[in-house]
């Protein structure tokens, strides 16, 4: 349908505009502009969301004014969206989009029976666009067997791309999306939405999806990225099918920082990984379904720091004395995943670095010098030294305890005795 060459590129952004917020077609165009600059490579507009609209005049100026590709979807309530209007009219919203040179136009499965009529009206218009045929599916995601059968079903419509939303009420539920690219013959857009169905967008690159979807910053939407986060924090152009993937295990998740901090740390050292946070429900259940060793690393956030520890092959002797692991690296050699805990480690190494900085303050006042108590050892003054402890150590009721091993200075002890 349209020109046979389907359009290729490492990865296409697609801003979703929820035009609810968009009454009139100019500040449609004005979202689709904002959608360029927050990188957006196609946007995907939905008419049954825009208020009071009018095919002729809408379409006009929206797609005679489009700085980018547009994908036209008029949603049927029947599917989950706005339209209750004759079904007829909704189909002739669509062949106009195509006089209109809109650069995509989505059908529902269950009304691919108009796909002849569309193409031919294609055809007559010399459109090179193209055409996908979509399936929304309620509740949870189905079991594999019944995806691939959706999945069948698209491509045997003929459509150009097909395209296949679920809901994940689990995160466990989007390994059955990425086993869907290996089946099929066509380009797929396949994600689940919510919160949970996060990682469907950012690892869609990495099995081959089609598109990935973003919403534009202001408009938040529940289980998409932001266009910004796309392009400075996932750097989604990178991934591929050998990006090693990372990830915070949480719940909730969104208020993570932590793929503004990995992601630009792994394109500095050229390492091909991801990191993404992980809505988990069931540690159990995650940790069997994501058991490959493209799923390389966690950090592990509330409430599940204790928890996880029944699920690691091995634990650092630090995080068995402390009880909780905030990070496991799955062990190349074997798979076997380790549990570290770097929380007590980087709070001790915080609280020493604030206290040296203060002690170097007073050292300086008294012309003296401050040094890590861990270098003491090494100490060697020449004109003699006075220790200061500015410790406890030593406070009734144990006045014969010494900051300092005796082994290694004998004369602090004596002068901590005599002065103590």
């Amino acid at each position: 349908m349209g020109s046979n060459q389907v359009w290729k590129h490492s990865v296409m952004v697609c801003a979703a505009i929820t035009t609810h917020q968009y009454v009139s077609a100019e500040q449609i165009v004005n979202g689709m502009h904002q959608a360029k600059a927050e990188g957006a490579d196609i946007v995907e507009l939905r008419l049954d969301c825009i208020t009071n609209f009018h095919s002729h005049h809408d379409l006009k100026i929206i797609l005679q004014n489009k700085p980018l590709p547009v994908l036209i979807v008029n949603r049927p309530k029947w599917e989950g969206g706005l339209y209750e209007g004759d079904e007829n009219k909704r189909l002739e919203a669509l062949q106009l989009a195509v006089e209109l040179s809109a650069d995509f136009i989505d059908v529902e499965l269950k009304a691919a029976s108009c796909l002849p009529t569309l193409v031919e009206h294609m055809r007559n218009h010399n459109s090179h666009g193209k055409i996908i045929v979509s399936c929304y599916v309620d509740g949870t995601t189905p079991p594999h067997e019944v995806l691939l059968q959706l999945v069948e079903l698209m491509q045997a419509t003929g459509a150009d791309i097909i395209k296949l939303v679920t809901l994940a009420a689990d995160i466990t539920e989007i390994k059955r999306i990425f086993s869907l690219f290996l089946y099929c013959q066509v380009p797929l857009i396949a994600y689940s939405v919510g919160e949970r169905g996060l990682i469907s967008q950012l690892l869609s690159p990495k099995f081959g999806g089609f598109f990935v979807y973003g919403s534009l910053a202001g408009n938040p939407i529940p289980g998409l990225p932001s266009l910004d986060s796309i392009q400075e924090a996932y750097k989604l152009e990178h991934v591929n099918a050998d990006t090693k993937v990372f990830g915070l295990i949480s719940k909730p998740v969104s208020h993570s920082r932590g793929p503004i901090l990995h992601n630009p740390s792994f394109k500095d050292v050229n390492y091909n990984g991801i990191y993404v946070p992980m809505f988990v429900d069931d540690l159990k259940k995650f940790f069997s379904t994501y058991p490959s060793p493209d799923f390389s690393g966690f950090s592990v956030g509330i409430p599940y720091k204790e928890e996880v520890l029944r699920f690691c092959d091995e634990v650092h002797p630090l995080a068995q004395s402390i009880g909780a692991v905030n990070t496991i690296i799955r062990r190349p050699r074997d798979g076997k995943l380790v549990g570290y805990n770097t929380d007590c480690e980087a709070a001790i190494t915080a609280i020493e670095d604030a206290l040296i900085d203060r002690a170097k303050s007073l050292a300086c006042a008294v012309f003296g010098e401050a040094q890590p108590f861990k270098e003491l050892v090494n100490f060697q003054p020449e004109k003699g030294a006075i220790l200061a402890n500015a410790t406890p150590v030593g406070m009734h009721p144990n006045t014969d305890r010494i900051p300092v091993a005796e082994v290694l200075h004998p004369l602090f002890k004596l002068l901590w005795k005599t002065t103590g």
